[in-house]
């Protein structure tokens, strides 16, 4: 007779029934504000799930399909969780929460970083790879909503990290809002952060009162990433009085004033650019506008002319901007375009062939 295992009996019990554990009047209270914090804006019925396994996201597996169970029953939920490979006991830590989700109903479909890993750079690469294997799977399947389990401690750490980078304010409040837009070789997503109203204790408190298990990323404990001393800083920033309303009260104040930027960043597209014979005819005046103005408005045509899901690098776009103010005749490429300066015109197209010797910026 094969002996079971003990240590799977131990941590995984049998199935939970999800309509009884809303009986318990604090998950309950946090479910009403996950249904006033969901927004389904694209009415998505395929909605894929990304599960890391910590309590954040235990907590969002339990909350989402709650919502299905209680709200709309017609929505298909994809549950997947990346295995990045950086660590040896992160395949069976894997396994185990899709077994513990399976106990559940809950289907989790495990997806593989493979190859070669980087030896620097790991948190931000690993990051770039699980996005783009949730890409794949969901483009796939036809799948166009991913939801995160992003809370209020994201906020902060995104908000303050992007402060010692020189972010300006598009960068400050853009991972504040709820629902983002991406697109990735022409096919588009929208990410949705329905827990970022929601502090870290509440998410606990469902994963332990409704699984009884999470997993625990010992990268947590390494000071040597910044994310890791940020939270430090910002233990102490909250000691002297910031809280997260607070916070919240300055990311929408900067995203009112991004906002206005973008309109006359629009306003200034449509005055100064015209289309033409498959070109871009770009006046002088585009350039007398405040430095922030040129650098979006000629980040948003880069981007547009090229069909590419990001623009160029700041450095190189500012370079690019300063040499064409400077120079009467000017030639290079940049970004899956070609720029050319003559006189005071300045004329974008799509890079297809290089014809001669063109500057790279």
């Amino acid at each position: 007779m094969k002996k079971k295992s003990l240590y799977a009996k131990k941590i995984i019990p049998k199935s939970l029934n999800f309509e009884k554990i809303l009986k318990n009047e604090k998950i309950f209270k946090i479910y009403r504000h996950f249904v006033e914090n969901f927004k389904n804006s694209d009415n998505s019925n395929k909605i894929a799930v990304s599960v890391s396994g910590g309590p954040d996201s235990m907590a969002l597996c339990f909350l989402i399909s709650c919502y299905k169970l209680k709200k709309n029953r017609k929505i298909q939920l994809y549950f997947y969780l990346v295995d990045h490979g950086l660590r040896e006991e992160s395949a069976k830590e894997a396994q185990l929460v899709k077994e513990k989700l399976k106990l559940n109903k809950i289907n989790l479909k495990i997806l593989k970083w493979k190859g070669k890993k980087p030896n620097s750079n790991i948190q931000s690469l690993a990051r770039k790879k699980r996005y783009e294997l949730l890409y794949n799977e969901c483009k796939k399947y036809k799948i166009n909503t991913i939801l995160t389990a992003h809370h209020q401690d994201d906020v902060y750490e995104t908000f303050f990290s992007r402060l010692l980078r020189g972010s300006g304010t598009e960068g400050l409040s853009s991972f504040a809002k709820n629902e983002k837009y991406f697109f990735l070789k022409g096919y588009k997503f929208s990410v949705v952060r329905p827990l970022l109203n929601f502090n870290k204790q509440d998410l606990m408190y469902i994963a332990k009162n409704v699984f009884n298990f999470f997993v625990t990323d010992p990268s947590n404990q390494m000071e040597k990433f910044q994310r890791i001393r940020l939270r430090k800083l910002i233990l102490n920033l909250k000691n002297q009085g910031l809280d997260f309303n607070k916070l919240k009260l300055t990311i929408n104040n900067l995203s009112s004033s991004n906002k206005a930027i973008n309109e006359i960043v629009e306003n200034n597209i449509s005055e100064n650019v015209i289309y033409y014979e498959k070109k871009y005819l770009i006046k002088s005046n585009f350039f007398l506008l405040p430095d922030e103005i040129v650098f979006r408005s000629f980040s948003y045509l880069i981007k547009k002319i090229s069909r590419k899901d990001y623009p160029p690098r700041g450095k190189k776009m500012v370079n690019l901007i300063k040499q064409l103010k400077n120079k009467d005749h000017f030639k290079a490429t940049l970004g899956g375009t070609i720029i050319e300066k003559i006189h005071n015109s300045v004329i974008v197209n799509e890079e297809k062939q290089k014809k001669g010797k063109i500057a790279t910026i």
